[in-house]
């Protein structure tokens, strides 16, 4: 007797970032090995005959998990009864675009998915924002859905953490998951500070401080933190579209953690509410934070000391996300 199909809402569904994801999720990479899924495909109306290829494709793939898929371009579809939400589609920053501008129209998009979650989903729905300025963005469906828990929401600092982590393990010539416990704190943006003040790497069976194994603290405080909050601009720069198939991975990353947990004596980080931190950040904000996962609940992880250089870049990176929630929330409210 196999489980019961679970419905999993991905929206952008004609996407790049899509285009990547889907496949692992149809195929079992994400939500386990026995688990049929159903899928549905949200995107706006003209990308229907897009979203039409993707759906023979999948087809195409002849997956066994894969029970149904079902695009469209209304909400009220695609929201009903998910178990999941991976909300990729965003308003993307077009030339020449104020970033006030780009908040205005994405906060009015995750104002209305927010409602549609509330209205439709189950009330146990876990909803991961990838879409930018995803924390905010985040935010904006939290308040828009407020029958469904603030811990249900999350957004994707993974692909930071994945890059960070990816970072010291070419500096150190050891593959990455000989690398634990890196941190991205705060804000999906240029502001995010990676932190490996905390991390661990296994040099020859030796568990080492990420510090003492890399014995380059310039490096470190410099061009390590400043390559990870590059990257995404490094990427387009090189290939003229955004980072695709490692934000999949990334996303893949973090659904599979809120499904499955985390490792005993590990963490990951992701954007969660910042309620109730230990770490002095602003309560009403989506920030990321490093985190343990069991029973498909996060808790930050506290009691890290922070150092003054860490601090500051905390701060930082915290006074942004204030700003830009303050911006939002005046659109919300007109």
């Amino acid at each position: 007797m196999s489980a019961e199909p679970i419905r999993v809402l991905v929206t952008g569904a004609a996407g790049q970032i899509a285009y990547s994801l889907l496949y692992s999720i149809a195929k079992g990479d994400v939500f386990g090995k026995d688990q049929p899924i159903i899928l549905i495909l949200l995107d706006i109306p003209p990308m229907l005959p897009v979203l039409d290829g993707v759906v023979m494709e999948l087809q195409d793939c002849a997956l066994p998990l894969l029970k149904e898929v079902i695009p469209t371009d209304k909400v009220e579809v695609a929201f009903k009864d998910i178990d999941a939400a991976i909300l990729v589609g965003s308003m993307p920053r077009k030339e020449g675009m104020e970033r006030k501008d780009l908040l205005k129209a994405n906060v009015a998009i995750f104002k209305t998915q927010g409602a549609a979650l509330d209205k439709y989903a189950k009330k146990t729905v876990k909803v991961l924002v990838v879409g930018n300025p995803a924390n905010t963005n985040c935010l904006i469906a939290s308040k828009s859905a407020p029958s469904i828990p603030k811990e249900n929401f999350s957004c994707l600092t993974r692909l930071d953490h994945n890059r960070a982590c990816s970072q010291v393990a070419m500096r150190c010539g050891v593959s990455s998951d000989q690398v634990k416990n890196v941190i991205i704190w705060g804000n999906h943006s240029s502001t995010q500070y990676p932190d490996v003040h905390h991390a661990k790497v296994n040099l020859q069976g030796a568990e080492t401080e990420a510090y003492q194994a890399i014995k380059d603290d310039a490096w470190l405080r410099g061009d390590f933190i400043s390559t990870v909050q590059q990257r995404g601009a490094a990427v387009i720069k090189a290939r003229k579209l955004s980072s695709a198939m490692s934000a999949a991975k990334a996303i893949c990353d973090h659904m599979r953690d809120i499904w499955f947990g985390t490792k005993e004596g590990e963490f990951v980080s992701m954007g969660v509410y910042a309620s109730g931190n230990s770490y002095n950040i602003p309560e009403d904000l989506i920030y990321s934070f490093p985190v343990q996962i069991k029973n498909s609940t996060w808790k930050v992880v506290d009691g890290l000391p922070i150092n003054d250089f860490s601090r500051a870049k905390m701060d930082a990176t915290a006074a942004e996300l204030v700003e830009e929630r303050d911006t939002a929330l005046d659109f919300l409210s007109q």
